[in-house]
This record gives C-alpha cells, sequence and structure tokens, in this order.
C-alpha cells in the first residue's frame, strides 16, 4: 500500500473519516451550515445503491412517485405526535413572493402527511390493496451537530409509504422491505453485515405503531442505523381520513406502512469497511471495480493498457482506463486507494515483456503479476473473492466486538467499543435513559435472532451500543 495521506483511525477516528471524505472527493460542506455537495464520484456511488435499492423495491411491487417539498403547516398539525417528534428539526417558509404567506410552509422532513392526503384522493375500495408506493428525493432535518452523510440538514433519500386491506398485510409488507430490500442492499451488495431488529418504543419513528431497524457496526465499534421500517398502524389513516369501502361494503381507516434508507450508506460504507489508506469499495457497489493504470508509456504500454482495459470492459466489469502519465504513477496510486477501487491493474514496458501485468487487489494491498493471456478471467475471480472477503471480515470484527451481559452495569462496560447483548427484561425499565449519554437501545431480537413483532414478548434481547 502506498503512503497513506490520512489521519490513523487509532489516532483519531473521526478525523480519519473527514480525510477520507474529503481526500477521496466524495463531498464538501455546501453554503448553509449542515448541507453537502456531493461530488462525481460519491454521486456514483449513490447512483450504484439508488439503482440496486430502486430494483428490489419494485420487486417488492412497489412504483415509484414523486409528492412536493412544500408541505402546508397544517397537515403537519393532524397527527399529534408526529408533529412532537418532528417539532425541533422543521423548516418553514413564512416569506415567499415578496410578501408573508397566509400560511407557513414546512419544508418536508417526511412525507406521511402529504402522502396520506392524495392516499385519501386515490383510495376508495379494498380493490385497489395494497397501495404501495415509493419516492426519491431531498428532506430537510436542521441538524445541530452535522457530518457529512451522516446527518446532514439536507440529504437524499428514498420513502415508502403504502396502504394495505389489514394490519397482518401492512406489517408483513414492513417486515419484508427489511429484510428483502433493505438487509439484502447491506449485505449482499454493501457487504455489511446488519443487525435487523424491533426498536424499543423510546426510538421509534414519531407516529408509528412498530419500527424495525437494520443496525450496522462501524469501524470504531459504533452502531449506525442504517434503515428502517415502520408500521404506522392507522394512526395516520384516522388523522387524514385514508379509508376504504371494505369487500362488506362498511368503509374501514387503512393500514400503512412507511421506510427509508439514504445518503447515510455512504457514511456507513467508508466507516464500515475504510482503513488507513481510504475507502474500500464492495466490487458489486463499486462504480469503478478496475482501473487500469499505464505505469510509463513506453513501448507500447500505452495502447496495451487501453486494450487490456477494452477486453475487461468487455467481459462485463466497470472499467477506467488511467493513463495520466503527466502525473505521477504514486499519486495516481494513491489516489485510486484512497477511492477503494477494489482491483489495480498496473501495465509497465518492463512486465509487458513479460506478457504479464501486475494486479493490486485493495482489500489487502496485495500485488501479484498476472498473464495477459488469463487476466480478465483471474480478474472476474478476484472481484468475487474481495466481496466475499469484505463481508467476511466485517462480519467477524461485528462478532468479535459483541459481548453479553446480565445486567445494565455490565451492558455499559461491554459497549465501550462495540455492542453489548443483554436480556430485554434487565434494561427495559431504564430504556429512556441507560445513566449514559452516549448509550442507547439499538434493537431487540428474539433469542433465535430473529425479529419480534411486539416489544413485550418473552425472552427478548436487546443490543446496548455507543451510536451515530
Amino acid at each position: 500500500m502506498a503512503k497513506s495521506v490520512l489521519t490513523p483511525q487509532s489516532e483519531d477516528f473521526p478525523r480519519w473519516y473527514q480525510d477520507v471524505v474529503a481526500k477521496a472527493e466524495l463531498a464538501e460542506n455546501g453554503p448553509v451550515r449542515g448541507t453537502m455537495v456531493i461530488r462525481p464520484y460519491g454521486y456514483a456511488i449513490w447512483e450504484r445503491l439508488q439503482r440496486e435499492l430502486d430494483d428490489r423495491i419494485k420487486a417488492a411491487g412497489a412504483k415509484n412517485a414523486y409528492f412536493p417539498l412544500f408541505i402546508p403547516e397544517s397537515y403537519l398539525h393532524k397527527e399529534a405526535e408526529h408533529v412532537e417528534g418532528f417539532s425541533p428539526e422543521v423548516a418553514v417558509v413564512t416569506h415567499a413572493g415578496g410578501e408573508d404567506l397566509a400560511e407557513p410552509v414546512i419544508i418536508r422532513p417526511t412525507s406521511e402527511t402529504v402522502i396520506n392526503v392524495y392516499f385519501s384522493k386515490w383510495l376508495q375500495s379494498y380493490r385497489e390493496l395494497p397501495l404501495l408506493l415509493n419516492q426519491w428525493c431531498n428532506v430537510v432535518r436542521w441538524e445541530l451537530r452535522p457530518r457529512l452523510f451522516l446527518r446532514t440538514t439536507e440529504f437524499l433519500w428514498q420513502e415508502g409509504h403504502t396502504c394495505h386491506a389489514s394490519l397482518d398485510d401492512a406489517r408483513a409488507y414492513a417486515l419484508r422491505i427489511l429484510a428483502d430490500v433493505y438487509e439484502a442492499t447491506m449485505v449482499d451488495v454493501m457487504a455489511m453485515p446488519v443487525l435487523t431488529g424491533l426498536k424499543p418504543d423510546s426510538e421509534k419513528f414519531a407516529g408509528a405503531a412498530n419500527s424495525w431497524t437494520c443496525e450496522g457496526m462501524m469501524g470504531d465499534g459504533k452502531a449506525l442505523q442504517m434503515g428502517t421500517s415502520h408500521l404506522l398502524g392507522q394512526n395516520f389513516a384516522r388523522a387524514f381520513e385514508t379509508t376504504f369501502l371494505t369487500e362488506t361494503g362498511e368503509t374501514e381507516y387503512a393500514w400503512q406502512t412507511s421506510w427509508g434508507v439514504s445518503t447515510r450508506l455512504i457514511g456507513a460504507l467508508i466507516m464500515g469497511h475504510g482503513d488507513d489508506g481510504g475507502l474500500r469499495v464492495p466490487p458489486v457497489l463499486a462504480p469503478n471495480q478496475v482501473v487500469v493504470l499505464v505505469v510509463r508509456a513506453e513501448d507500447g504500454a500505452g495502447d496495451a493498457a487501453a486494450k487490456i482495459a477494452a477486453e475487461l470492459a468487455g467481459s462485463g466489469l466497470r472499467v477506467e482506463l488511467d493513463d495520466r502519465v503527466d502525473t505521477s504513477f504514486g499519486r495516481r496510486a494513491v489516489e485510486w486507494e484512497l477511492k477503494g477501487v477494489p482491483v489495480r491493474v498496473e501495465v509497465g514496458p518492463r512486465d509487458l515483456k513479460d506478457g504479464q501485468a501486475v494486479v493490486v487487489r485493495r482489500d489487502r494491498a496485495e500485488k501479484e503479476p498476472v498473464a495477459l493471456a488469463g487476466l480478465a478471467a483471474h480478474v472476474g475471480a478476484l472481484l468475487d473473492d474481495i466481496q466475499a472477503g469484505l463481508l467476511a471480515a466485517a462480519t467477524r470484527r461485528r462478532d468479535e466486538h459483541t459481548v453479553d451481559a446480565a445486567t445494565l452495569d455490565e451492558a455499559r462496560d461491554g459497549s465501550a467499543d462495540g455492542f453489548a447483548r443483554v436480556p430485554w427484561d434487565a434494561v427495559r425499565e431504564h430504556e429512556g435513559d441507560l445513566g449514559d449519554g452516549g448509550l442507547s437501545i439499538r434493537c431487540l431480537q428474539r433469542a433465535d435472532g430473529s425479529v419480534p413483532l411486539s416489544v413485550d414478548e418473552p425472552d427478548l434481547v436487546a443490543y446496548l451500543a455507543r451510536a451515530y
């Protein structure tokens, strides 16, 4: 591995994170506090995540739509618990067009309210159920302590909103999204193991009956909530008169869900896989799976590298050719290392004479000469191995930093650099105040690791951690 230009993780993990975001050219702070400019490489990663998530969302039956950024303030006040939960984060427009507005306008922090207004117009009969919608958009939540990707005043996300004929159907769909869309993307694409479980009442979404979560462990042992799926019950339907006629002709309130993940996933990627050299992007997610570097443009190396890049691309890989020989090879190697491209193929005159190129795998910083004749097959197999290896390493780190505890005191000690697993009954009475400002209950699971439907199920296990 080339010499790092980053603060070491062991020295200052938050500073290391900021260094990676900047030097890997992922994002910069925007002109208004808490906003961010996502740079092309960061946005390319987001586009890959969008594509993977969108395919799974559509496979679950939801269709994409779009709803307004501006929401009448009165909408937010229709669901009391919802407005109470979001009021500290809401941005309000009171003046526009050169005059004070008759009614203040909310910049959407989430869209349950405005979407329910239209659900109420569109939904008539049980025959139209389930009604499954998703939108890709930006939202605004005023952050007091912003951090790029993790907590920003404006961020990008998808938010799904659905109506169902019964409680069982709504709950089953919320759990399907949790497992088949979110967990599957995080594990199979991001190579990040996650705990899936039920949020305790103190941590659930404002206005929800139940919230389920995917919790990842970052490189410093802290937890990050990576995605949530909510059973809204009939709370919003009652507030907005979202009703339908049943098969027997009776009027019933719809049962609803909402669910979302955001650009926070890029923060998870950085902290979940990054090392002192920068990002390590799993091959399934990587915008560029392979970069072909010309070492020196001598003896036909440039033409040979272009041919190699074309052959690799022809085998179905996402490939970038770096023939910027006016920039030093070492500097370019560090740049691609920072950006976490899974495989580098270095092409120089000396190796070409021997009919080979040097292949460098980013996850282990290992390099080896590989014959040109079998290069595409070798790189393809290498990418599969890197994807599996990153998931295995992240899983091993999580398991090694998860301890069992019997009491809240033991859990406090055990969660110093990871997760503490403790009986729910041992901490339930303290869920609102664990006696440690940085400690929280991340989720509840059954003893066998499956996802519970209620906080009142017997023998549940709570996972405690310090979190972002």
